[in-house]
């Protein structure tokens, strides 16, 4: 089964996030913390992450250099789904390896899970 990694704080949008995609028939680890996002991103068989960027402890970005520094998670796309929208937070993101940037109040679940699908 195919396995989405969603690193995200806010519980409420992290539950939303997580059935959605098991409704869709995918397997889903989460992470709130980026400390506890760098333990599960070398979980076995994570095949897309969707990362917040505004974490505790350790903000996206990191956790995205760290992701794409690694041999192990280095071709694992990634999905920014974030509230910030500034040209120059995507740019950074897109700079740092992240496959897609999606501002969270620009797109429903539904569209977030066309974005899983075709990463998958």
């Amino acid at each position: 089964m195919k396995r989405v990694l969603i690193i995200e704080d806010d519980d409420f949008l992290q539950g939303l996030e997580a059935k959605k995609i098991l409704n869709s028939g995918y397997d889903v680890l989460s992470a709130q913390t980026g400390e506890d996002a760098m333990k599960k991103i070398l979980e076995p068989n994570v095949d897309v992450i969707l990362l917040d960027l505004l974490l505790p402890n350790f903000d996206g970005f990191e956790i995205l250099k760290k992701i794409k520094e690694n041999d192990k998670t280095k071709n694992i796309p990634v999905i920014i789904f974030s509230n910030l929208s500034e040209n120059k937070d995507i740019e950074k993101a897109i700079s740092l390896g992240a496959t897609k940037f999606m501002v969270k109040s620009n797109f429903s679940l539904e569209e977030l899970m066309e974005q899983i699908k075709k990463l998958i």
